[in-house]
């Protein structure tokens, strides 16, 4: 029985690791991705010398993404706010860039979709805050013991 749960141990440690490593790896390629693809973006602007709102947008897309692969790095976990809020700005974008040719549904459809995203972002971040609040009452709670 005792060696059963210390090979499962093990294997349940080294899958922990893995899956750390293959994060880390995988983000590390999105972060230079992201930065290749923001100089190229950068680089098409100049050619046109232009810039337009939706250009603004998705540069904002890139910098999210790339402050989304940093506070992985530094914090080891990426806060569900930063994706709801690049899937936010992602539709921004489309409204701006699409909205004379689409039809009034579809842009409402939109609109609603960004305020249900607001709606989960502004939940989140008060989750976020009351598990803080929870771990530092715990932190007291167990200091004063």
């Amino acid at each position: 029985m005792i060696k059963t749960m210390n090979t499962e141990s093990k294997l349940s440690k080294s899958l922990h690791w893995t899956t750390i490593a293959s994060e880390k790896l995988l983000l590390a390629i999105i972060g230079i991705a992201t930065c290749i693809a923001s100089a190229l973006y950068i680089f098409d602007m100049v050619l046109a010398q232009a810039v337009t709102l939706p250009d603004l947008f998705m540069l904002f897309i890139y910098a999210e993404i790339i402050g989304m692969v940093g506070a992985f790095y530094s914090t080891n976990r990426i806060p569900v706010t930063l994706p709801i809020i690049i899937a936010i700005t992602a539709l921004c974008r489309l409204i701006v860039m699409q909205s004379k040719e689409m039809d009034a549904l579809v842009v409402l459809g939109e609109a609603g979709a960004i305020l249900i995203l607001s709606l989960a972002a502004i939940i989140m971040s008060f989750k976020d805050k009351v598990s803080l609040e929870k771990i530092k009452g715990l932190r007291d709670s167990i200091s004063s013991d």
